[in-house]
Order: structure tokens, then C-alpha cells, then sequence
């Protein structure tokens, strides 16, 4: 890959990666999908972003067999707990199931899904403890807005976050305003999920606006492609498009290839304008 993103920690990672949202969840597509990883894997989007909510286990499941022929020093693997196991000996249980389904020895970063009833201190705490024994290389967070961040960044160890994913892509901008520019202040990484905006009604008018096609037409690309490549534009973006096909995820591949323009970046603007006050964040 072309395009990659550096962890504060270091850790050099594909500005593309592949999500699993929604896979595993449908035994006739199970080889599908699997093919799809292991294509993904080969064209370059070695970091694989999963959960331990999606499909109740399904998607870790499914990467385990999809995995299982894979060179592991070559992946960077990323699951999610849920709120509720976030704390006490919840999180470690929680740790070791992902594990066993994805068969796996370690996950190069864990995520706190969202916020729950547990305390920020104790999640913390949690994580680092599972940092320290080997068993997660390094973790983050997911759908915390600007609030979140500073009382993360009020504990000492809360430093230690190397990632925020949230929902991020042309017709959702609203984190630009303040969030975007605290995590680059503190080097949190944005991990960007539904890229393709392929959940809800903010995908609508996307793939069919007349700009985004001729951009598209300029560099004998799709608009999806586009979106991509405007995701991973700055260097501190990853995104994580998912895909339940082999020839959607190679697809998806070739948006490392596309650098946009200043003009074309600035056209993109137009339609898709930068937020001028702050927004919650969006969630589909």
C-alpha cells in the first residue's frame, strides 16, 4: 500500500484497511467472504477491523478460518469490546473469546466500542493491564466525541490511546470541526468506519452526485474509489470500507493509487461543504 498511517506508538499501518461489519453472519456466504479477506490481505489491506458484537462472534469467527492460512506477522488485527465488558474481569473474558474465535495469540489493537456505566479509569486500567501481559499490542477507543477525548486524556495512562474510530466520509464531516483537530493535536489517529457512508440515510445522493462522477471519470475511477481516496487524503486516516466480495475489496484496493488534486479537493468542498459549528457524531 501507498498510503499508510504511523501510530504514535510507531506502528506503521495500511491507510486502507478492511472492515467486517455485517460478515458471518450468513452461512452461504461464508467462503465468499473469506475469499474476500484473503484477496484483500493479498492486494495490501493487511489491518482487518472487527468485533466482538458483530454478529454476536460471527465476523471473529469467520476471520479465524479466513486467517488460518495468513502470515500473522504481516496482519494487524483489530477487535472491540462491547461497553459491558469493559471493566473488572469482563474485559479479559471478553479479550480471550475474541481471541479463541479469530484463533489468535494477540490483537495488535483493542477498542472500547462505545461508552458504558464503567468508569473511564477502570477501562483504562483494564487495557493497559492486557497491554502489559502481550495479549493486545496497543488499544484505542470508538465513537468518542471531543468531550470523551479530554476525560480520556485527564488520566495518565488514558495517553495511551492510539486510536479513535468514528463514522467519517464526504457526506459526514462534522467531527472536521473540533474533534478531528484535538486528535491531531495528540496524534490519535481517526479510524474511519462506513467510508462508503454504507449505512443509513447519509449515503443518499453519494454515488450519484454529478462532481463525484466526474472526478471519478478523471482518473479512470469509480465514485466509491473516490471516496475512499478522499478518506485516506491526509495521511492520518484510516479507512476501513467492508466488503463481502472479492471483487468489491479489489475494488477498493485500487483507491490507494488515486491522489486528488488541490482543485479536485476543493471541488469536493463545494459539495460537500466543512462544518461551520459543532455536530454530534453521526452514527449511520
Amino acid at each position: 500500500m501507498k498510503h499508510t498511517v504511523t501510530l504514535a506508538n510507531g506502528a506503521v499501518v495500511p491507510a486502507l484497511g478492511q472492515g467486517t461489519w455485517y460478515l458471518g453472519e450468513n452461512r452461504a456466504q461464508r467462503q465468499q467472504e473469506i475469499e474476500g479477506i484473503r484477496q484483500g490481505i493479498a492486494a495490501g489491506m493487511t489491518l482487518i477491523d472487527t468485533a466482538e458484537m458483530y454478529g454476536s462472534g460471527a465476523a471473529e469467527d469467520m476471520l479465524g478460518e479466513a486467517l488460518s492460512t495468513e502470515d500473522r506477522s504481516k496482519l494487524y488485527l483489530v477487535s472491540k469490546v462491547l461497553p459491558g465488558n469493559a471493566g473488572g474481569k469482563r474485559m479479559r473474558r471478553a479479550l480471550m473469546g475474541s481471541l479463541e474465535r479469530m484463533g489468535q495469540q494477540y490483537l495488535d489493537l483493542y477498542l472500547y466500542h462505545w461508552r458504558g456505566n464503567y468508569s473511564l479509569e477502570e477501562t483504562v486500567s483494564c487495557l493497559e493491564e492486557l497491554r502489559a501481559e502481550g495479549l493486545i499490542r496497543a488499544w484505542g477507543v470508538s465513537n468518542f466525541d471531543i468531550d470523551d477525548m479530554e476525560e480520556l486524556w485527564a488520566i495518565p495512562e488514558g495517553r495511551n490511546c492510539q486510536v479513535n474510530q468514528v463514522l467519517y466520509h464526504t457526506g459526514s464531516r462534522g467531527i472536521e470541526y473540533s474533534l478531528l483537530p484535538w486528535m491531531r493535536k495528540n496524534q490519535v489517529a481517526l479510524m474511519a468506519y462506513c467510508p462508503l457512508a454504507q449505512a443509513g440515510s447519509l449515503r443518499s445522493g453519494l454515488f450519484s452526485n454529478k462532481t463525484l462522477q466526474s472526478i471519478a471519470e478523471a482518473h479512470h475511477a469509480t465514485v466509491p474509489q473516490i471516496l475512499l481516496a478522499w478518506n485516506i487524503r491526509d495521511g492520518h486516516t484510516i479507512a476501513i470500507p467492508r466488503s463481502s466480495r472479492a471483487e468489491h475489496t479489489l475494488a477498493n484496493a485500487g483507491a490507494d493509487q488515486i491522489t486528488l488534486s488541490v482543485e479536485e479537493l476543493q471541488a469536493i468542498d463545494r459539495v460537500y461543504p466543512k462544518p461551520t459549528h459543532k455536530e454530534y457524531l453521526d452514527m449511520q
